[in-house]
């Protein structure tokens, strides 16, 4: 009982704490929408609409982004090329042929791989997946363009519409903001050109408002304590709290159907544990040599119903300076404050470990990586070894205590410490009875 209190106890703070979407592993992370106005024509405009992932290591997975806004006025959209809206509206005012929406607040989702090439454009038809900046920065934007009507009554607040949302939990979107028009090259370069008008919405992150619980965890381990910690108790949610479905050991998981074709993401049913995570990372200390150490790092995947496609993991350790090899794993230094250079990203190996399978296929990933034993400042005591921080797919994950970490055989001093306590306290206890 006193655990599950503790659960809410932290669920009601995360509510509570600032959502906006500063991260300081990613300061400058952001999803900017872009509105290129390419012609003018009399009674329509001509609109070409990126979406521009600049976040470092988070993307944007199936089912992927759809796009939303309000019109200020009566505007519809009669032709559409690189997505489309998922509904038509009502039409009925229109004679001929009817316009592609006639919402107000129409609902725009990317078209899938291998849509016909005449509605097809640049960096569109990818199924609303974006990348990110370090794994793929050429799959990080996605495009189209769309031929809409001005509107009838006037506005003076301009042409844009308003209330953006890119129906991604944990993206808030703010209002447009018009900046220098965007330019583009023809004839090979040798002219520049540029749009009409260009406006930038700005959407961030917030974990916070992504989800009121953690999404992974942190186990840890070392070759010199047999001792292994596992995940903090109810790290991600509780047995037995509404809405915690697992599936215990040895049970058989309800017939899923996995989210790769609806248009909801699917809620996660985990592997019951201790933690009830959806992900766990173990971080093992495997050997030390003269003038190197070893790490293994494992992830596994205990979600029934989700295969992470391109996932990534962003450790912080000051030892990361200085690695020498890295197996099975990339890896990319993440510089984002001067000279200090203690954080780093691994993800997959393309057609290798890049998608990190259900539990229903005993999905994991592993790789070991070898540092260099810096001179000063490396040590195994008191937990240095181990990470500050740990981050899967951009979402923090819950790390143990440091008072739990595995210590080195002859770091007896707390339990030194506590024997002395008890003994004193059993003098003393002695004494008022004599």
């Amino acid at each position: 009982m006193g655990i599950v209190l503790i659960f809410i106890f932290f669920s009601l703070i995360s509510s509570i704490l600032p959502s906006y979407g500063f991260d300081s592993l990613d300061p400058n992370g952001k999803i900017t929408i872009t509105w290129d106005f390419m012609s003018d024509n009399d009674v329509t405009y001509d609109v070409r609409v990126s979406i521009h992932n600049f976040q470092l290591f988070r993307q944007i997975d199936l089912p992927g982004w759809k796009l939303k806004w309000a019109w200020k006025s009566d505007e519809v959209i009669w032709k559409m090329w690189g997505a489309e809206a998922t509904e038509q509206g009502n039409c009925t005012r229109f004679s001929g042929e009817p316009p592609h929406c006639c919402l107000k607040e129409p609902t725009i989702v990317d078209l899938m791989p291998g849509a016909p090439y005449n509605i097809q454009t640049a960096n569109c038809c990818r199924g609303g997946v974006l990348t990110s900046m370090t794994q793929d920065p050429t799959n990080s934007v996605a495009a189209f363009q769309m031929n809409f009507n001005k509107g009838t009554v006037y506005n003076p607040d301009g042409k844009m519409p308003e209330n953006f949302t890119l129906g991604i939990p944990g993206y808030t979107c703010g209002k447009a903001i018009q900046v220098p028009a965007t330019k583009y090259t023809k004839n090979g370069g040798r002219r520049w050109e540029q749009y009409l008008e260009t406006w930038n919405v700005t959407c961030t992150y917030s974990q916070f408002r992504a989800s009121p619980s953690p999404k992974c965890c942190v186990s840890l381990s070392a070759f010199y304590n047999s001792t292994i910690v596992p995940c903090p108790q109810c790290s991600c949610n509780c047995q037995g709290l509404p809405g915690a479905e697992c599936v215990k050991y040895g049970e058989t998981p309800p017939l899923l159907q996995l989210p790769h074709d609806t248009e909801q993401d699917l809620q996660p049913l985990v592997r019951c544990s201790q933690h009830m995570c959806p992900i766990r990372v173990h971080w093992h200390i495997k050997e030390s040599y003269r003038e190197y150490w070893r790490v293994k790092i494992t992830i596994t995947n205990l979600n029934f119903v989700k295969n992470y496609s391109q996932w990534n993991l962003v450790v912080v350790h000051p030892n990361l300076q200085s690695i020498e090899q890295i197996f099975s794993f990339n890896y990319k230094s993440l510089d984002q404050y001067g000279n200090i250079n203690d954080t780093g990203m691994f993800w997959g190996v393309q057609y290798y470990n890049d998608m990190l399978l259900s539990n229903d296929h005993n999905g994991n990933a592993q790789s070991e990586v070898l540092l260099h034993k810096d001179k000063g400042i490396f040590n195994f005591k008191d937990g240095w070894a181990f990470p500050r921080r740990i981050s899967f797919n951009g979402d923090e994950c819950v790390m143990p205590p440091p008072d739990d970490y595995p210590r080195l055989p002859n770091s007896g001093h707390i339990a030194t410490r506590r024997s002395f306590i008890v003994t004193f306290l059993s003098l003393i206890v002695l004494m008022m009875v004599v």
